[in-house]
Formats: C-alpha cells, structure tokens, sequence
C-alpha cells in the first residue's frame, strides 16, 4: 500500500522507473503480481525485478523463515517484532541506488513509514538521513542521487486518503504477511494497512479471511 502511495506521488512528477525485489519473503509471488499489476496501471515501461534471496538465506525474520511464526498483530509492541528483517531496507536501498546511478536517475523513492517503527529501526528518519549520506560518499562526484520518503511522517489513515486524491490503484496492492489467497487480517501488516482504511471511513478494496475492528 505504501509503495503503491509513493508510486503515485512519483509518477505525478517524474519520468518513473520501478524496480520490485524479491527476498524470499512468504507472500512473494502475490507480491510480484502486484508489482506487475502497478507497473501495467501506470504504464512505466522500465522495470527491474531483482532477486535479493540470500536474505533469505541468512534468516532471522518470520517472513523468510518458515520454522518461525508469523505473531499476531500487536498494534503496542515492545521491542523488535520477529517479522523484522534484518537490514533488510539497506540491502534494498543499495540496489536500488546502484541501478539508479546507470540510469542517471535523480533520486530514489522508497515508501517508508515511522508508523511501522515500534521494533523496525529500518523505518526510522535518522536511517534515512544516513543512507543519503553513504550515498553522497559512495557514488561518482557527479551523481546526485536523493532518497525520498515522502510517507514517511504520515499515519496509515493518511496515507489512505492521500492514495484516494491521488487515485492510487489500492485494489491492486498487497500487504499480508503470510497468506496470498485472502489477506489474513491479524499479521502486523494487515492490522496497520486495516486500521487506516477503518479510521479513514474507507472500505478497504481488497479481500481478508478477517476484519477485525482496529480503530480503537
């Protein structure tokens, strides 16, 4: 839903190149789906699917660990949640750079979110300010490339209502954690994405095993 937001504000304003990473995550296949389902929506004709598996490899999250589970959602968490993977933001932001310098792109979008913070340091404002740095020192001179998080200070209910100005395709997007089928409801990720459609008095347009109610 986020990337989805940040594609809109992108596409309203630059040429757009769309690059989808896959990093053995549970629902990755309905992912990819939906980045192909967006690509088609705004018509960009330069993408990049990139494998990033040894995250995978290298374990640690519920995501891309099937021997752990996925926890209930947990809107006050305490601590770093198991669906968190470990720097996996940076590894993201790397080659999405890296791809950006051979295309001579300005900047780089990413639809991060301080909301998602409680246990993701990956999400945090200063993680961001610092990865412009480490780009500023470890690119060409002549390479000016931003990182542009423009969701990040928002809430999800904001985030919800900014994608309905923008007429952002949220029946295509896809934020579940652990089912492909129908959304499960009761992960992290559905909960958040849930509770913004809920307090923004919007149906969400995609379908859930469960709806609870979140808005409290």
């Amino acid at each position: 839903m986020d990337s989805c937001v940040t594609a809109a504000i992108a596409a309203r304003d630059f040429d757009c190149a769309f690059l989808h990473l896959n990093y053995g995550q549970r629902t990755e296949a309905r992912e990819l789906r939906a980045f192909r389902e967006i690509t088609a929506h705004y018509g960009i004709t330069m993408t990049l699917s990139v494998s990033m598996e040894h995250l995978a490899v290298i374990g640690g999250s519920s995501l891309t660990d099937r021997t752990m589970q996925v926890t209930p959602a947990n809107l006050r968490p305490v601590g770093i949640p198991t669906s968190y993977v470990p720097f996996r933001n940076a590894n993201m932001l790397a080659a999405a750079v890296s791809w950006a310098e051979v295309i001579n792109a300005e900047g780089v979008f990413i639809g991060a979110v301080e909301e998602d913070t409680p246990g993701y340091p990956d999400c945090r404002r200063s993680f961001y300010e610092a990865f412009g740095e480490v780009v500023r020192e470890g690119t060409r001179p002549e390479t000016r490339i931003r990182i542009i998080t423009p969701l990040l200070d928002l809430t999800k209910t904001a985030i919800v209502r900014r994608g309905v100005e923008l007429s952002a395709p949220f029946h295509l997007t896809w934020s579940c954690y652990q089912r492909e089928d129908v959304a499960c409801g009761v992960c992290d990720s559905c909960a958040l994405r849930l509770r913004g459609f809920q307090r923004a008095g919007i149906p969400d347009p995609i379908p859930y095993a469960s709806q609870p109610d979140y808005r409290t």
